[in-house]
């Protein structure tokens, strides 16, 4: 344990660094039971961008408008609440699109995916990394940084 915690700002620094570096994170949805699943990323600074098959339990889940997404190791992590907005294959800008398949080594646009794009744009974030950290651990409310 690390007897010294972060500032806020340094969680903050620290939460952009993974979000612009990080190409994997965990997605918790529900509907009655909940659902966790690994799923790849890609962030333009304001809203994260996710993929995944329109009909699975997350794709469905998804498309209820919420989710909890988890970045980072347990020791070092960076949760985010957020709003979902569901967009069919050819919705998106290609740019993004593109930014999405080079940095995740997948495109979902591949002919015959049952793929959707999901939009998230957080209005939560907390980082913490041991029990020193809990105290100050909200960086963003209601899609507003705090620091």
């Amino acid at each position: 344990m690390n007897p010294v915690p972060r500032s806020r700002a340094r969680r903050r620094d620290d939460t952009e660094h993974r979000l612009v570096h990080d190409a994997d994170l965990w997605a918790a949805t529900a509907d009655g039971a909940p659902y966790l699943v690994p799923l790849s990323f890609e962030w333009d600074g304001r809203t994260l961008l996710l993929a995944t098959p329109a009909a699975s339990p997350t794709g469905r889940n998804l498309a209820g408008g919420t989710v909890r997404l988890g970045l980072g190791p347990t020791r070092d992590v960076t949760m985010i609440d957020g709003t979902v907005e569901t967009l069919d294959l050819d919705a998106l800008p290609s740019g993004r699109a593109d930014r999405f398949a080079a940095r995740t080594g997948f495109d979902p646009r591949r002919p015959g995916t049952p793929y959707r794009w999901f939009r998230v744009t957080p209005h939560r974030v907390q980082a913490w990394r041991e029990a020193n950290e809990l105290p100050g651990r909200d960086l963003m409310r209601d899609g507003r940084w705090l620091i």
